[in-house]
């Protein structure tokens, strides 16, 4: 059993020395179980601050291509809820904070095969689980705080941080429910649509961000916000970065891991990338 680590600590590291945190996503399983373990482990040591591990899921319609491909390769190598688990726990076992990142419907399901008891629920079981392996806290894509009750109560219990999002559709009374409701930090999803790295920033997502960051002072609290964005290079980071507490790729890593055929080619690869947007988020 491995004892989370606290996303605030990394944020709140990252803004003692007047930057951004860069937040890295992969999903667990691809290319292989053991092989994202080690892009995941790269990207820390290259300088992401937080890292979140994808759990693959059939029916992914808010990530883009790149992730979506990502994922399907990842299932059909057999991966489970129980690989994405262990690879938190080694990701955490580093230090960094390690949050799971899923679609709704595979953790209500959570546990279920195997003839488990049903009187711990899903959520539940699901929520101590990621608490012993040393996982932080869960963001939930298409989960909002209004009907997230369940989840909600099973994270508090277990002390986890929970990341709802915020968009740029959101009504200013939505953003203020959902920034309540998160601990860790806020994601805001600044592109309307699926993900996916892009050539340019959103022109949306500074005021959403700004919108954001008012509503938790407005409610006397210090949650940071995130911006995922499709970031791709240093410059971008340091674009995003001069407005937000942290910067969040996702995308760009995945590409890494799809163009290099040799784990030490993307490995390399990861690290250069991390490295990149590592300085990015310092020059803001």
């Amino acid at each position: 059993m491995s004892e989370g680590i606290r996303v605030s600590t990394a944020f709140e590291k990252a803004r003692a020395d007047e930057r951004a945190a860069l937040v890295g996503y992969l999903p667990a399983g691809f290319p292989t179980v053991d092989r994202a373990i080690d892009a995941l482990t790269a990207m820390v040591d290259a300088g992401c601050d937080v890292i979140e591990v994808g759990l693959p899921y059939s029916d992914p319609v808010m990530d883009g291509p790149t992730i979506q491909a990502a994922a399907q390769r990842a299932l059909d190598g057999g991966v489970r809820t129980r690989d994405v688990l262990r690879t938190v726990e080694a990701v955490a076992a580093t230090g960094t904070p390690t949050l799971v990142m899923s679609y709704w419907n595979p953790i209500v399901h959570y546990g279920r095969a195997g003839g488990r008891s049903e009187e711990q629920s899903g959520i539940d079981r699901f929520a101590r689980d990621l608490a012993n392996a040393g996982g932080a806290g869960l963001i939930t894509p298409d989960l909002t705080p209004d009907s997230g009750g369940e989840w909600i109560a099973a994270a508090d219990s277990h002390d986890l941080d929970k990341v709802f999002l915020v968009a740029p559709s959101s009504t200013d009374a939505r953003i203020a429910m959902t920034t309540a409701a998160c601990r860790g930090f806020v994601y805001a999803a600044a592109v309307m649509g699926v993900t996916g790295a892009r050539s340019t920033t959103s022109e949306l997502a500074s005021p959403l961000v700004a919108r954001a960051k008012a509503a938790v002072l407005d409610q006397g609290g210090k949650t940071p916000v995130a911006v995922g964005i499709g970031v791709s290079n240093g410059d971008h980071a340091a674009e995003v970065a001069a407005y937000a507490d942290g910067v969040i790729v996702g995308s760009a890593f995945v590409r890494c891991l799809i163009d290099h055929d040799t784990p030490s080619e993307a490995l390399a690869a990861l690290a250069a990338l991390t490295d990149d947007l590592a300085q990015g988020v310092r020059r803001a």
